[in-house]
């Protein structure tokens, strides 16, 4: 017996053996570093989403939701209004879970530290 013959498949339009499978886009290493954007719809209007990865989290925010800080490495979304009405300062940085429970959650009052807590 023989040994068998490795022959390339036909050729394709690209000079490729074989199938000639799509090659993937190239990563942008910014849009990776931003993350990617989403509209997500509310009872209070519209907002655009983005999720921030915990490499690309490098200052310290305070989250409107639990009015925690969201330290620098850890991942978190960044919202604002999805119509305009806005601009950059009203970017508001969310914990995930915070953000997704906040319809559920009272406003936060703010004391200080004298403040009787009943």
């Amino acid at each position: 017996m023989s040994p068998r013959r490795n022959r390339p498949g036909r050729r394709t339009a690209s000079g490729r053996g074989g199938q000639g499978r799509p090659q993937p886009e190239p990563v942008d290493p910014e849009r990776v570093r931003r993350g990617v954007a989403a509209v997500q719809a509310w009872s209070d209007g519209d907002w655009m989403v983005r999720a921030i990865p915990a490499p690309a989290a490098t200052k310290t925010y305070r989250c409107p939701g639990c009015v925690q800080e969201i330290r620098p490495g850890v991942a978190h979304v960044v919202v604002w209004p999805a119509d305009g009405r806005g601009d950059l300062t009203d970017r508001r940085h969310w914990h995930p879970s915070c953000w997704r429970a906040r319809e559920n959650r009272t406003p936060a009052v703010e004391r200080s530290r004298n403040a009787p807590r009943y």
